[in-house]
């Protein structure tokens, strides 16, 4: 088994010529199963750059990006948004909910796109509403929910699928402070009783406190990391040697490596 996320020396350039502008400078990095990691930095740090990469939405200019032992930027557009599809959940800070549509319905979009008959995904929404406190809420539009609520039907939607990585952008940022660490307790519990790796993009420091791990962006470089006096080397591009994770998710068993059925 290789490690969960790997990254080998990244770089992503904006541009050409004189208007070229490094987002990412030399990132290596490495993220365990089970790992919930807060990304932290102000804004032009590279922390959203680095999170696109690692939600396959964006590739790096340079550098080797390893998921499950799948190396991303060798991959198609097509394989790759077939691996997120299948492994990776998002969670926004606008929510980016279908404001007619109920909670249900929301929650059961990423199994229509997976082709999932409508028995066997309602049954699976209203199980992930259930597990963020809202089967009640199911009937229910996002447009009459709170925004507390409405971030928990998107985490919901996220979990659907049963991701084996959740990237959170901002979760918390709409909301007060009590909506917000009820969020940050229920991806909490995502992490610990069903061991889906989390990665949380965030500028405020007490809900990054609810990781178990804290990386610290500026100018396009990782300055530092909570781990960093546990961390194993991985700037080798040769060195495949990588421990085993001991964390696994236990949610998902699926290969990452089967990307052929993209089209």
């Amino acid at each position: 088994m290789s490690d969960f996320i790997v990254l080998r020396d990244i770089h992503k350039i904006y541009g050409k010529g004189e208007g070229a502008f490094e987002a990412l400078k030399g990132v290596s990095l490495r993220i365990d199963k089970g790992e919930f990691v807060a990304l932290m930095g102000p804004s032009g740090s590279g922390k959203s750059t680095l999170a696109n990469i690692l939600g396959t939405l964006d590739v790096g200019t340079s550098g080797e990006y390893l998921f499950c032992g799948v190396n991303v930027f060798k991959l198609t557009q097509n394989q790759r948004a077939l691996l997120r599809r299948n492994y990776i959940g998002f969670i926004f800070q606008g929510f980016n909910l279908l404001a007619r549509t109920t909670a249900l319905e929301n929650v059961e979009l990423p199994l229509i796109y997976r082709g999932m008959k409508k028995e066997q995904r309602h049954q699976i929404a209203l199980e992930a509403l259930d597990r963020v406190g809202l089967k009640n809420w199911a009937s229910h539009t996002s447009s009459k929910l709170s925004g507390g609520q409405q971030q928990r039907v998107a985490i919901a939607r996220a979990i659907a699928s049963k991701p084996l990585f959740l990237l959170a952008d901002e979760p918390t940022g709409n909301l007060d402070t009590k909506r917000s660490v009820e969020i940050m307790e229920i991806l909490k519990d995502l992490n610990t009783t069903l061991g889906i790796t989390i990665l949380m993009v965030t500028h405020e420091p007490d809900m990054a406190m609810y990781a178990s791990r804290e990386l610290h962006f500026l100018d396009g470089k990782l300055r530092s990391d909570s781990l960093e006096s546990a961390a194993k080397p991985i700037n080798n591009p040769n060195n495949t040697n990588h421990a085993n994770s001991t964390n696994g998710a236990k949610n998902n068993t699926n290969n990452p490596n089967n990307t052929k059925g993209a089209q």
